[in-house]
């Protein structure tokens, strides 16, 4: 059958009515605009609704079927489904993509999530709350260009939960901290002001800070499984093992994700540049563009720590991000280069300490 999408391309006026299948996926005028109704009647678009091992889980308009692994995409990503080499589809641009070096030792770039609108940053008020791990999801969701918000649980199980908000805040005046208990009915309340019809959320964190749980109350379900976290150490076990969108009453897609133990950025200076946007601004103060912060005079970045409107912890979290998102986002070919030229450098000490002992 041959079905009209001429009302989801650009210049349609769409009357009041209710949303269509594809727009009860995220489809909207970013994606229209890149396509044209002849390509929309031959490869029709679908939506990468889950990544398993076997291939991607794609869904859209009387679709919903699995194709082989590729083309390079991800959750959350938009297709044009080629019916005879599913492996040629077509991704479309993209509004938003979350990415990170893949764990390990390669330097692959792991595709982790396209097209989200609001990333949530989960973690608990308990020993699992780390500052520098959420600056690390926050930078890669300013990265990704998408809005971010810290969501705290397990907010009902501590009497000081002032002091983990406060703490959560400091991350970045850009960024709204919600306090919560995702057991209760409150998530729905709290975080609807993000989860609007054909808007797709996600919940990033480490295992067992509540990010099914979260989900579970958004969708009304229990159907996703949980499991708390173990006692001693408050660090949790894995329970979601696979990125998947699920559709919520209100018509927000909402995407969970299994936890990251190591987030390791790469090309996220601008999102690193935007969670400490308080140092940057001290640093174009100082009075050598070149400055390292350490003895320079004329430091805007050390006088601000010498009166304290600077912490020196947040500071060194910023130096040690700089340095790993450089490190990563280094080609291989650079890397090479760096290294001979150090082996180099290495050798002509060795043969001059050598021609000395002559």
């Amino acid at each position: 059958m041959v079905r009209d999408y001429s009302a989801f391309l650009p210049g349609g006026t769409p009357k009041r009515r209710a949303p269509s299948a594809l727009e009860r996926l995220g489809w909207g005028p970013a994606f229209a605009r890149q396509i044209d109704v002849d390509a929309l009647t031959a490869t029709p678009p679908v939506r990468v609704c889950a990544v398993h091992r076997s291939g991607l889980q794609v869904a859209g308009d009387g679709i919903n079927q699995t194709i082989p692994p590729g083309p390079g995409a991800t959750v959350g990503d938009w297709l044009l489904l080629d019916r005879v080499r599913p492996k040629s589809s077509r991704v479309l641009e993209r509004k938003s993509l979350i990415k990170r070096r893949a764990p390990g030792t390669g330097r692959e770039v792991q595709l982790v999530a396209a097209n989200i609108d609001t990333v949530f940053v989960v973690t608990s008020c308990n020993a699992d709350f780390n500052v520098a791990r959420l600056e690390r999801y926050v930078a890669l969701t300013f990265e990704a260009g998408i809005d971010p918000v810290i969501v705290l649980t397990k907010a009902d199980l501590t009497d000081d939960t002032a002091s983990f908000v406060e703490a959560a805040r400091a991350v970045s005046e850009r960024v709204p901290v919600v306090a919560l208990d995702a057991r209760s009915a409150a998530p729905v309340e709290a975080l609807a002001d993000w989860c609007k019809p054909a808007r797709t959320v996600a919940f990033l964190g480490s295992s067992g800070v509540g990010k099914s749980t979260l989900t579970n109350a958004l969708l009304d379900t229990q159907a996703i499984s949980t499991q708390g976290i173990r006692e001693d150490d408050a660090k949790g076990r894995h329970t979601t093992t696979r990125r998947e969108l699920h559709g919520t009453p209100s018509g927000c897609l909402v995407l969970d994700t299994p936890g990251m133990r190591e987030v390791q950025l790469t090309d996220a200076a601008a999102g690193i540049a935007d969670v400490f946007e308080d140092i940057e601004a001290l640093a174009a103060s100082c009075r050598f563009t070149d400055c390292r912060h350490e003895t320079e005079p004329g430091c805007a970045v050390r006088s601000a720590i010498e009166d304290g409107s600077l912490d020196a912890s947040r500071l060194a979290r910023w130096r040690k991000l700089q340095a790993e998102e450089t490190f990563n986002s280094a080609t291989l070919a650079e890397r090479r280069q760096k290294d001979r030229a150090f082996g180099k450098l290495v050798r002509s000490v060795i043969k001059a300490k050598t021609d000395r002992e002559r």
